[in-house]
């Protein structure tokens, strides 16, 4: 007998159809999630910059251009966020797609340091549409199902910029291909995203505006011109009172009362600021350090596939770490932060690429060893639908913390460090967050001694002495 399960529609379907479906819209999504990612030209851009054909001078780059980055992600976080589950995701993969061809076609045909900031405008769109591909496959799968497709398209996304590293090495070390060309090159798998974007299927459901609709007022309901209007009546306000996303925003302040969720979320926004200013600039660094042409041999493309590489392998690593979180993490934190601070410091000071090669690689590898400790801590106390909100409030508050960072150290309007200088400000920066933790580690560790040895001596001082029954047993 076929166990039935209720469809779409009302009616029933058999539980292996239903189970099955699922299957190829998964499939289609993390393809497209690689493909996406497939731009050979990305670990050359900066060097693109700098050549003769674009001629930008250090100092443009790295004060003018670089930092629009920064400054459109947080202006378009927010709103992309709200019209990702408003138009339930597809939309907002197809504005992705038309955004990465914009930033090749400017990167091809632009000339003025105008377009190329509108470049680095359209690169933060595509940053912020990234919550549109991996908030998408939930709506595409039952609940058990979760972590299983979360694994798929994580998977796809770092087997993409793992692929696309090592073809653009490939493409410039052994086929002699010139920037422009990978920019070609760049463009065309792109293109072809846009089209898987725009076959993908389109979702019945989201995540908080369409999860139910608000009740209609009845057909058939009389209408009197001078009576009020029905209470079932929905307006705009009403309907967002009554959505989820209200109910999660106000759940949202007691999150920040749980010692651990605050400590995770504190890690989230502070060290990803960080880690993705070092990302941002690594490359102009390593111009510096080893000026760039078509005619030398730089290993962009391979340093970022071996990064990618190593975060996967620490990732995996990091889910098979089994302590006891409540005490240690502080801890553990700390002593990460501090090994990265270390690889900043040696950044900011040597004159040899691969030294900064390898600092790179093991800083993003510290990094991703810690993400998904903090996303199983933030997930396991939370809903899906609360969890989901808590990482786009993370990212937001890490975002404008960067933007702030960004408009004192980098723009030619702040302080308009070079490359070098960056770096050891991101060294303190990092130095800073490592005293903390370990402040607090010691702190929380002192806290856990000294209960226990209270608990301890409150055992030791209970009476001992044996009841009645206990000494007639014994005798």
């Amino acid at each position: 007998m076929v166990e039935l399960v209720s469809g779409q529609e009302g009616g029933l379907l058999p539980k292996t159809q239903e189970s099955q479906r699922w299957r190829w819209p998964v499939a289609l999504l993390c393809f497209y999630g690689f493909m996406v990612q497939l731009k050979p030209g990305e670990p050359f851009i900066t060097p693109y910059l700098l050549s003769p054909e674009k001629n930008f001078t250090q100092e443009q780059v790295t004060n003018e251009i670089n930092p629009v980055l920064s400054y459109s992600y947080m202006a378009v976080l927010v709103p992309v966020f709200l019209l990702t589950d408003f138009l339930r995701y597809k939309p907002v993969l197809v504005l992705q797609s038309l955004s990465h061809i914009s930033i090749w076609l400017l990167l091809l045909l632009g000339t003025t340091l105008l377009q190329m900031q509108l470049m680095e405008f359209f690169y933060g769109i595509t940053m912020a549409a990234r919550v549109a591909y991996s908030s998408y496959i939930f709506s595409l799968v039952p609940s058990e199902l979760y972590q299983r497709v979360a694994g798929y398209s994580r998977s796809a996304v770092l087997l993409g910029v793992f692929s696309s590293s090592v073809l653009g090495q490939l493409c410039v070390s052994l086929a002699g291909l010139s920037f422009r060309t990978l920019s070609s090159i760049s463009l065309a798998f792109v293109s072809f995203s846009l089209l898987l974007a725009v076959s993908l299927p389109w979702p019945h459901r989201s995540m908080y505006f369409n999860m139910a609709k608000c009740e209609a007022r009845p057909k058939l309901a009389p209408v009197n011109p001078g009576s009020p209007a029905p209470a079932s009546a929905c307006s705009p306000l009403s309907c967002f009172r009554s959505s989820m996303l209200f109910q999660m925003l106000k759940e949202l302040r007691n999150v920040v009362r749980v010692p651990g969720l605050r400590l995770w979320c504190l890690w989230w926004i502070f060290n990803s600021t960080g880690y993705y200013l070092v990302l941002f600039y690594a490359h102009v660094l390593w111009n510096k350090v080893y000026p760039a042409t078509e005619n030398t041999k730089v290993y962009n493309g391979a340093v970022e596939a071996a990064s990618t590489l190593l975060g996967a392998m620490t990732s995996f690593v990091a889910s098979f770490v089994k302590i006891r979180w409540s005490l240690w993490s502080e801890l553990v934190i700390g002593i990460i932060t501090a090994l990265q601070a270390s690889l900043l410091f040696l950044m900011g000071t040597t004159d040899s690429i691969w030294a900064c090669y390898i600092a790179y690689t093991l800083f993003r590898g510290f990094y991703q060893f810690l993400v998904p400790i903090a996303i199983f801590q933030i997930a396991s106390a939370l809903s899906k639908e609360l969890c989901a909100l808590v990482f786009g409030v993370n990212t937001f508050l890490g975002t404008i913390l960067k933007t702030i960072i960004t408009i004192i150290v980098v723009d030619k309007r702040g302080l308009g460090l070079a490359v070098h200088p960056q770096f050891m400000v991101y060294f303190f920066y990092f130095a800073l967050l490592t005293l903390v933790y370990l402040t607090c580690a010691a702190w929380v560790i002192a806290k856990h001694k000294c209960e226990w040895r209270e608990g301890r001596a409150t055992a030791e001082a209970m009476p001992t002495e044996l009841t009645p029954m206990e000494t007639i047993a014994i005798d």
